[in-house]
């Protein structure tokens, strides 16, 4: 399940993919524009930052962008890093798996099994969706540009 950490993450980061090339949000615009308490964003922003995904300017005039365009950054990065493994329990994860202490046999668990399944058709959505895509669905009229031939 999507944390609140994760789903603010995911707005503030959209908003960021709406800027103009150079340009550069502040924390309180951000915060104001998703209904996001500023104190949360500031925490959110500062993992995003250590994880390479957006860059932050000190100072007057100051604020935060992407690191790279918009259709290079996958949705699932960006929910790995704020909220961990996309899998519903540790013995299905990729990245963090955990065998489970009352489990004999990891290849024979129907709870796992289905667990991976689970796992892997959301990895599938999420690592396959560009945040340029998540920012054109919430504006027609970029999704129009992103497809137009």
């Amino acid at each position: 399940m999507l944390t609140n950490k994760g789903k603010y993450g995911l707005k503030a980061m959209v908003h960021l993919a709406g800027l103009e090339s150079g340009a550069i949000a502040q924390v309180t615009e951000i915060a104001e524009t998703n209904s996001i308490s500023k104190k949360f964003l500031d925490h959110i922003l500062t993992e995003l930052k250590h994880a390479g995904l957006v860059y932050s300017k000190k100072g007057r005039g100051g604020g935060y962008a992407l690191t790279r365009p918009a259709n290079e950054i996958r949705v699932g990065a960006i929910i790995r890093v704020l909220d961990g493994p996309l899998a519903p329990i540790s013995c299905a994860s990729v990245t963090a798996f955990r065998p489970c202490t009352d489990c004999n046999d990891l290849s024979a668990c129907a709870v796992r099994l289905v667990m991976i399944e689970a796992r892997n058709a959301v990895a599938d959505l999420l690592d396959n969706r560009t945040l340029a895509e998540l920012r054109a669905q919430a504006n027609p009229r970029e999704l129009a540009d992103m497809y137009h031939i």
